[in-house]
């Protein structure tokens, strides 16, 4: 009893004192924002077709769906072709800042109401990956998804380093002063109470959208008033609580995904037989390779294989969490199964939106590799770009003028 009592309590120390997880949120807020920036770069062309006023689903008739389900859907506060381009561009520009990491915390709000106020509006568009975006957009709202890989961290780091003036060291306000943070609260919020005051919210949309602007606003208000006193420790807690329990969520929702696809397939016959992978390679839809379909089909052994394996993989591996080296074989081999279906089949965005899902259980050991690697490699580009360039008046050790890298590697940019 001693025993799970202190477990317990080292537990419960744990999701209270740290925001867990930071590399794999980081990775989640990319993956998806990544994913959902491609998918409407990539269909800007047929927008209206899709989502806007020329759509089969019309107007009126997502307004009476929307009126039994009571989804979320900016589009349905006007039928204008101006408001479908604004909400069309907001979800392009949330998805951008979300993926480089610049405000995060308000760009996650406006990443989910550009993914919900699209999808809800033409429920019968995309495939399976718009549901999980649908889902993890929601999710990402509780996370502290900058905490690395973000132009917030970035700014953070940034901050700490900034030597402050002595005769302002005994003010704890003396730090680096954000006034974007503040105007962009006070822009959302009049946004948020013009749209109240139309009647276009209402019942727990409300209180969501209320709730999460005040509480933006107590966040930075304590931080900024009182930031060692008790209430902005409490709020520490509570932010990180949230956090982990998003984080939990999110992990489960992605073993429910696997765990529920694979059982399903096995009551299939098809699946039985081992013969399903062989039909969605004979569709044309589904062969954008028509070649490679082909010769794949073509092998029967091949197939069966592929198709006990989607069907072991998918039901193991929930399994497999509390092994990490069998957790890790069988999460490289979805990864891999996914960039398949992405080429063979013609399914890029749903393939990225599972990778995007599985990343949440990459070890962090190697997401931190991998970071170094991307840093290391961005920093030998900028290096070879900037090679040769002059900075006006700056000069080396030795007399010769400094190139441009030479300067940055002076004034501490970061590479």
């Amino acid at each position: 009893m001693n025993r799970f009592g202190s477990l317990l309590g080292r537990g419960m120390e744990r999701v209270t004192a740290s925001a867990l997880g930071p590399y794999q949120t980081a990775v989640i807020r990319i993956g998806f924002a990544a994913t959902w920036l491609l998918f409407l770069l990539r269909e800007l062309p047929h927008r209206h077709e899709l989502y806007g006023p020329d759509s089969p689903w019309n107007w009126d008739m997502a307004q009476q769906l929307i009126a039994e389900n009571h989804a979320f859907t900016a589009l349905m506060w006007s039928d204008g072709r101006i408001w479908f381009e604004v909400v069309y561009a907001l979800a392009v520009l949330s998805s951008a800042l979300l993926m480089l990491g610049w405000r995060t915390r308000t760009m996650s709000v406006l990443f989910m109401i550009g993914v919900l106020s699209l999808q809800n509006r033409s429920i019968f568009m995309g495939d399976g990956g718009d549901n999980v975006i649908h889902l993890m957009a929601t999710y990402l709202v509780f996370t502290r998804c900058g905490q690395v890989w973000s132009l917030d961290a970035r700014r953070a780091a940034r901050a700490r380093k900034t030597p402050v003036p002595q005769e302002e060291a005994a003010d704890p306000r003396a730090a680096a002063v954000d006034r974007v943070g503040p105007v962009l609260w006070w822009v959302l919020g009049l946004g948020l109470s013009v749209v109240t005051f139309m009647g276009e919210l209402s019942g727990g949309w409300l209180l969501v959208f209320w709730g999460l602007w005040l509480t933006h606003g107590l966040w930075w208000a304590v931080g900024r008033r009182a930031p060692d006193s008790e209430a902005r420790k409490l709020l520490d807690v509570i932010v990180k609580l949230a956090h982990n329990a998003a984080l939990l969520v999110i992990m489960v929702e992605a073993c429910l995904i696997y765990a529920t696809a694979g059982w399903y397939k096995i009551q299939g016959s098809r699946w039985q037989d081992g013969t399903a992978i062989y039909y969605p390679l004979r569709l044309e839809y589904f062969s954008p390779w028509p070649a490679l379909s082909d010769l794949l089909a073509s092998h029967g052994l091949m197939v069966m294989l592929v198709t006990y394996g989607t069907v072991a993989v998918q039901v193991a591996f929930p399994f497999t969490l509390f092994n990490r080296r069998v957790k890790n074989v069988l999460l490289a081999a979805m990864i891999f199964e996914h960039a398949v279906i992405a080429v063979v089949l013609g399914l890029p965005f749903f393939s990225l939106a599972m990778i995007a899902a599985d990343a949440v259980f990459l070890p962090t050991s190697f997401l931190r590799r991998v970071g170094g690697w991307a840093a290391r490699a961005r920093g030998g580009l900028v290096a070879r770009f900037s090679r040769g360039r002059k900075v006006p008046g700056q000069r080396t050790q030795d007399g010769e003028p400094a190139t441009e890298s030479a300067e940055h590697a002076r004034v501490g940019f970061p590479s």
